[in-house]
């Protein structure tokens, strides 16, 4: 009962904001357009990994693939980057509310799903399959309004997507640095150097808030310092880090360097 109050209040705080932040045309409603799902799953071992894995290769992804969710990325932290907590990140994309609904309920109907994943669906309490559940969602930004697999080319082993979070210290100084994405060139900047970005979203339902996401991918470490460095040297971002109007719009900033898992469509 406690787990179905909590899904029901975060429903309505989703709904919620979604009608604050969105304007939709009058052709799409809000509980039509694409948002964006990051689910973090907090672990304490190497056993709690293997059962996610094992429970998201085999049962979870292609169920979510039999209920129409394509495109559907798996990533963990590169070891020598990782923090006292294993994480793996799951990242897909779903229309509006009615989809995100709609998904968890066709799942908890889906035969093949709870035979194919009964032992981690029903883990007992005292052995659970991971140590926390985190959830964000998210509405894309104007200027790249979906996800995209990555189109960098090279080994895969050694590929790097950087996963960022901006929390801004007020609503307002927030939805400035969206505009700096957006209206200001910052997306557009990113793509004229070659970040290979996976998506832009703001967080409309998370742990951290006002809070903005990104991920960007590049084919190895040494590319992805060497386009940064292109980046910071860019009279374009001098212009836009120099500009008054954006001052102070970021108050707190977590970068995190991923890998793709095997079984990872990006």
């Amino acid at each position: 009962m406690k787990k179905t109050h909590i899904l029901i209040g975060f429903l309505l705080l989703a709904s919620s904001t979604i009608l604050i932040q969105c304007s939709p045309s009058k052709k799409e409603d809000a509980s039509h357009q694409s948002l964006f799902e990051l689910r973090v799953y907090h672990l304490t071992d190497a056993e709690q990994e293997g059962q996610l894995d094992s429970y998201l290769e085999h049962a979870l992804i292609p169920a979510m693939k039999r209920n129409g969710l394509k495109d559907i990325g798996v990533f963990k932290n590169i070891p020598s980057e990782q923090d006292s907590t294993q994480k793996v990140y799951l990242l897909y994309a779903f229309k509006g509310l009615k989809g995100f609904g709609e998904l968890g309920e066709a799942l908890s109907k889906d035969s093949v799903l709870q035979k194919d994943g009964q032992s981690f669906i029903n883990a007992p309490y005292d052995a659970p399959p991971y140590e926390r559940l985190e959830v964000i969602i998210m509405k894309p930004f104007k200027e790249m309004p979906y996800l995209r697999p990555s189109s960098v080319t090279g080994e895969r082993d050694k590929r790097v997507y950087e996963l960022r979070s901006y929390e801004s210290p007020t609503e307002a100084l927030f939805q400035n640095k969206v505009e700096m994405f957006n209206e200001g060139g910052e997306v557009t900047l990113f793509e004229d150097v070659g970040f290979h970005a996976v998506f832009y979203g703001e967080v409309i339902a998370g742990s951290r808030m006002p809070n903005l996401m990104y991920m960007t991918t590049f084919k190895d470490m040494a590319s992805r310092d060497s386009l940064w460095k292109v980046f910071f040297d860019t009279s374009k971002w001098n212009e836009l880090w120099n500009n008054p109007y954006y001052a102070n719009n970021v108050n707190k900033a977590d970068i995190l360097l991923l890998y793709p898992t095997s079984y990872s469509d990006y």
